[in-house]
């Protein structure tokens, strides 16, 4: 999976990264079922993680979304969060800021949402929609821009030197697989409800966007908040990597079971 992550301060495009890949699986029934069953072991280990993480309220997570329109961020959570525990997990969705929002710099409702210790925040869309569509849109200066790209920086710095470690995903998608995706809401009525017209204007301007993204990633992908380019025109392959990317990081914490109470012998405790 390591392919997948962005060096800080890398150049990269891209075109170099085919969102159709599925790396050592075949793009075969077999395949996919290999790669839906190590997805699911890898979920349960998640659920088992989660735990000790909630139990010793020290440390945090907080995992980023992002992606174009129907890249699959709604799935990501549905699918590889589904065994987490609600009351250790939350997640936070980004619309368009409010006028007290406006009134604060553009972090301030973002921090504000961060996961506390022994919690796992999920970002669906993020800070980083303050340097990718107002930027799309000419909202504000590439100067701007720059000087957001560092106070992004520094807040994720803030964050891991607080106890918090931050994962970031990309969820790239084709321009054809987005294409038949929205078909697929037009035709389907129980999906017609997540269709929005201006998903169709926001199409126009693909390239702009992955322009965006391309030097998004690279000036705010850091060896303690990485990025990660996932292929997902797969959606089972997208949930393979994210989980695993998930549960390495619980993994490296090490986490224990906390110590029961001090001075209780459970061998000879009875409850009436």
């Amino acid at each position: 999976m390591k392919e997948y992550r962005i060096k800080p301060d890398a150049q990269f495009s891209l075109d170099r990264y085919d969102p159709d890949d599925t790396g050592e699986y075949k793009k075969t029934d077999q395949g996919k079922e290999k790669a839906k069953a190590i997805t699911g072991q890898l979920i349960g280990r998640l659920e088992e993680l989660q735990e000790r993480l909630y139990a010793n309220s020290n440390r945090a997570v907080l995992i980023v979304l992002q992606g174009m329109d129907t890249s699959g961020k709604d799935g990501t959570i549905k699918s590889v969060m589904s065994g987490m525990n609600p009351q250790g997990c939350k997640v936070v969705s980004f619309k368009a800021p409010t006028s007290e929002e406006l009134s604060h710099d553009f972090l301030w409702r973002v921090h504000q949402k961060a996961p506390s210790k022994g919690q796992i925040g999920i970002f669906n869309r993020s800070h980083y929609e303050d340097v990718l569509i107002t930027r799309v849109h000419g909202w504000v200066s590439d100067k701007v821009v720059k000087q957001r790209f560092n106070q992004i920086k520094e807040f994720e710095e803030l964050l891991h030197e607080s106890g918090t470690t931050v994962l970031k995903f990309f969820l790239h998608i084709s321009k054809d697989e987005q294409k038949e995706r929205l078909e697929e809401r037009i035709r389907d009525p129980e999906k017609r409800w997540k269709f929005n017209e201006g998903d169709l204007e926001e199409r126009k301007l693909w390239k702009n966007y992955m322009d965006a993204f391309e030097d998004m990633m690279a000036a705010t992908s850091t060896d303690h908040a990485p990025w990660y380019i996932v292929p997902s025109n797969r959606k089972w392959y997208r949930n393979l990597v994210v989980a695993d990317r998930v549960v390495n990081v619980l993994e490296d914490m090490k986490l224990k079971t906390p110590p029961a109470p001090a001075g209780v012998n459970f061998d000879t405790l009875k409850i009436v």
